[in-house]
């Protein structure tokens, strides 16, 4: 079974390639955020995903007080940052999150960003968790809270969490990692989510989704 893998994951790198949205939730100030998606983005590239970036500084993503389905199925009158970018979450095969711990718990931004988008856009997919905070417990405490919201919204995350501790003594300003727990600790992760991915785009494929 896991030869039928391989050459299914053959068949998507020399044709469709497997999409994955990159999420990164902080946007406070010295945030170290911005080093581990670099990181992670070349990781994925090198796994020869199709990689799109949400980054809500860049972005200018705004305080959500509707998200984008509540304008009907026409998304009439809905701002144009939410429509466009809807298209991204639909489409996605896969989501990494990329999050920091505030007060122990997910980042507002984050959050803001995700309940933009109906859980419908995320369903039937797998995601991702990378974690990090400047302490020794590798924001944990807010991966857990994000196994709840990614079980809600339908993209369950993979049992394997990439969690940084210390991280401003891990990445430099490009994302280079400076110690070997960053390789190993992302292939793990990637491994899952690689292997999930496939095998859930597949079925969508062959079978749908429920309505």
């Amino acid at each position: 079974m896991y030869r039928q893998y391989l050459r299914e994951r053959e068949n998507m790198s020399s044709g469709g390639k497997l999409k994955v949205l990159l999420i990164l939730g902080s946007i406070r100030d010295g945030r170290q955020g911005l080093r581990v998606a670099k990181f992670m983005r070349r990781k994925l590239e090198e796994r020869n995903f199709d990689v799109k970036f949400f980054y809500p500084v860049e972005m200018k993503f705004p305080l959500i007080t509707q998200p984008v389905h509540f304008y009907g199925p026409e998304r009439k009158g809905a701002p144009a940052i939410l429509v466009e970018n809807e298209k991204f979450v639909k489409d996605a095969d896969a989501y990494v999150i990329v999050s920091a711990e505030y007060n122990h718990n997910v980042p507002p931004a984050l959050t803001n960003l995700l309940d933009a988008f109906p859980c419908s856009a995320y369903s039937y997919k797998p995601s991702g968790l990378v974690c990090y905070s400047m302490g020794q417990f590798g924001g944990m405490r807010a991966a857990m809270a994000l196994r709840a919201i990614t079980g809600e919204l339908g993209c369950l995350s993979v049992s394997n969490i990439f969690g940084i501790p210390t991280v401003q003594n891990a990445f430099d300003e490009e994302g280079n990692p400076k110690n070997d727990h960053m390789e190993s600790g992302a292939k793990k992760m990637l491994d899952q989510l690689e292997w999930m991915a496939t095998a859930m785009k597949n079925h969508r494929e062959k079978v749908g989704v429920p309505s």
